[in-house]
Protein backbone atom coordinates (compact mmCIF):
# COMPACT_ATOMS: atom_id res chain seq x y z
CA UNK A 1 0.00 0.00 0.00
CA UNK A 2 1.54 3.12 -1.22
CA UNK A 3 1.86 5.68 1.36
CA UNK A 4 0.31 9.31 0.41
CA UNK A 5 2.72 12.17 0.26
CA UNK A 6 2.02 15.09 3.03
CA UNK A 7 1.47 18.57 0.49
CA UNK A 8 4.86 21.13 0.53
CA UNK A 9 4.57 23.91 1.99
CA UNK A 10 3.20 26.80 0.19
CA UNK A 11 5.48 29.63 0.08
CA UNK A 12 3.52 33.19 0.15
CA UNK A 13 4.41 34.87 -3.24
CA UNK A 14 6.10 38.10 -2.75
CA UNK A 15 4.15 41.72 -2.72
CA UNK A 16 3.42 43.35 -5.54
CA UNK A 17 4.58 46.87 -5.25
CA UNK A 18 1.96 49.08 -6.35
CA UNK A 19 3.18 51.44 -9.60
CA UNK A 20 3.29 54.99 -8.37
CA UNK A 21 0.19 57.01 -9.28
CA UNK A 22 0.05 59.13 -12.95
CA UNK A 23 0.35 62.27 -12.42
CA UNK A 24 -2.38 64.48 -13.98
CA UNK A 25 -1.29 67.16 -16.18
CA UNK A 26 -4.69 69.12 -15.90
CA UNK A 27 -5.03 71.08 -12.91
CA UNK A 28 -8.91 70.57 -12.48
CA UNK A 29 -8.27 66.98 -13.25
CA UNK A 30 -9.86 64.15 -11.07
CA UNK A 31 -7.53 63.70 -7.96
CA UNK A 32 -5.03 60.83 -8.59
CA UNK A 33 -6.01 57.46 -6.76
CA UNK A 34 -3.94 56.28 -4.06
CA UNK A 35 -1.99 53.15 -4.13
CA UNK A 36 -3.50 50.62 -2.61
CA UNK A 37 -1.61 49.56 0.11
CA UNK A 38 0.79 46.47 0.26
CA UNK A 39 -0.52 43.35 1.64
CA UNK A 40 2.02 41.77 3.70
CA UNK A 41 2.93 38.54 3.46
CA UNK A 42 1.43 35.81 6.16
CA UNK A 43 3.43 35.43 8.67
CA UNK A 44 5.06 31.28 8.42
CA UNK A 45 3.01 28.87 10.46
CA UNK A 46 4.99 28.50 13.89
CA UNK A 47 5.83 24.65 13.77
CA UNK A 48 4.17 22.92 15.98
CA UNK A 49 5.09 22.15 19.46
CA UNK A 50 6.77 18.73 20.36
CA UNK A 51 4.56 16.39 21.95
CA UNK A 52 6.03 16.00 25.84
CA UNK A 53 7.30 12.13 25.76
CA UNK A 54 5.91 10.86 28.75
CA UNK A 55 8.09 9.57 31.03
CA UNK A 56 8.63 6.14 31.48
CA UNK A 57 6.90 4.46 34.16
CA UNK A 58 8.86 1.75 36.24
CA UNK A 59 8.03 -1.76 34.69
CA UNK A 60 4.73 -2.48 36.21
CA UNK A 61 5.08 -5.04 38.96
CA UNK A 62 3.82 -8.72 38.85
CA UNK A 63 0.70 -9.63 40.44
CA UNK A 64 0.68 -11.43 43.12
CA UNK A 65 -1.66 -14.53 43.71
CA UNK A 66 -3.76 -14.44 46.85
CA UNK A 67 -2.73 -17.18 48.93
CA UNK A 68 -5.99 -18.28 49.50
CA UNK A 69 -6.92 -19.14 45.96
CA UNK A 70 -3.52 -21.47 45.93
CA UNK A 71 -4.64 -23.64 49.00
CA UNK A 72 -4.33 -27.23 49.00
CA UNK A 73 -8.10 -28.76 49.65
CA UNK A 74 -8.98 -31.97 49.81
CA UNK A 75 -11.33 -33.77 48.05
CA UNK A 76 -14.40 -35.47 49.12
CA UNK A 77 -14.76 -38.88 48.41
CA UNK A 78 -17.43 -38.13 45.71
CA UNK A 79 -15.32 -35.50 43.95
CA UNK A 80 -12.26 -37.62 44.33
CA UNK A 81 -13.27 -40.11 42.07
CA UNK A 82 -13.55 -37.59 39.28
CA UNK A 83 -10.52 -35.56 40.40
CA UNK A 84 -7.90 -37.86 42.27
CA UNK A 85 -7.13 -37.74 46.06
CA UNK A 86 -4.36 -35.69 46.44
CA UNK A 87 -4.97 -32.00 47.83
CA UNK A 88 -5.49 -29.61 45.29
CA UNK A 89 -6.13 -25.95 45.09
CA UNK A 90 -9.80 -24.63 44.06
CA UNK A 91 -9.00 -23.61 40.29
CA UNK A 92 -7.23 -26.74 39.44
CA UNK A 93 -9.87 -28.98 40.94
CA UNK A 94 -12.49 -27.16 38.19
CA UNK A 95 -10.25 -27.53 35.95
CA UNK A 96 -9.43 -31.12 36.51
CA UNK A 97 -13.53 -31.37 36.58
CA UNK A 98 -13.89 -29.47 33.34
CA UNK A 99 -11.22 -32.21 31.32
CA UNK A 100 -13.25 -34.75 32.65
CA UNK A 101 -16.37 -33.29 31.68
CA UNK A 102 -14.99 -32.86 27.82
CA UNK A 103 -13.46 -35.82 27.60
CA UNK A 104 -16.71 -38.01 28.51
CA UNK A 105 -18.88 -35.40 26.82
CA UNK A 106 -20.84 -34.41 29.17
CA UNK A 107 -21.15 -31.13 27.92
CA UNK A 108 -24.92 -31.01 26.58
CA UNK A 109 -25.15 -30.85 22.84
CA UNK A 110 -28.10 -27.83 22.40
CA UNK A 111 -27.58 -25.64 25.26
CA UNK A 112 -23.44 -25.80 25.97
CA UNK A 113 -24.10 -24.48 29.61
CA UNK A 114 -25.60 -27.03 30.32
CA UNK A 115 -23.60 -29.89 31.86
CA UNK A 116 -25.32 -33.65 31.94
CA UNK A 117 -24.22 -35.65 34.75
CA UNK A 118 -22.69 -39.25 34.79
CA UNK A 119 -23.18 -41.38 37.72
CA UNK A 120 -19.58 -39.83 39.05
CA UNK A 121 -20.84 -36.27 38.76
CA UNK A 122 -24.61 -37.57 40.12
CA UNK A 123 -22.82 -37.65 43.31
CA UNK A 124 -21.11 -34.43 43.25
CA UNK A 125 -23.97 -32.47 41.68
CA UNK A 126 -26.82 -34.44 43.09
CA UNK A 127 -28.74 -33.78 40.32
CA UNK A 128 -28.52 -35.35 36.00
CA UNK A 129 -28.25 -31.79 34.72
CA UNK A 130 -26.39 -28.68 36.06
CA UNK A 131 -25.13 -24.74 34.55
CA UNK A 132 -21.54 -24.20 34.52
CA UNK A 133 -22.33 -21.31 37.03
CA UNK A 134 -23.63 -23.14 39.72
CA UNK A 135 -21.45 -25.99 39.01
CA UNK A 136 -18.58 -24.19 41.18
CA UNK A 137 -20.99 -23.69 44.09
CA UNK A 138 -21.33 -27.00 43.94
CA UNK A 139 -18.17 -28.24 44.36
CA UNK A 140 -17.60 -26.41 47.40
CA UNK A 141 -19.71 -28.11 49.39
CA UNK A 142 -16.93 -31.25 48.41
CA UNK A 143 -14.15 -29.22 49.53
CA UNK A 144 -12.39 -28.98 52.86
Amino acid sequence: MATAKKPAAKKAAPAKKAAPAKKVVAAKAAPAKKAAPAKKAAPAKKAAPAKKVAAKKAPAKKRTVNAAFMKALTPSAALAAVVGSAGLPRTEVVSKLWTYIKKNGLQDKVNKRMINADAKLKEVFGKAQVSMFEMAGLIGKHLK
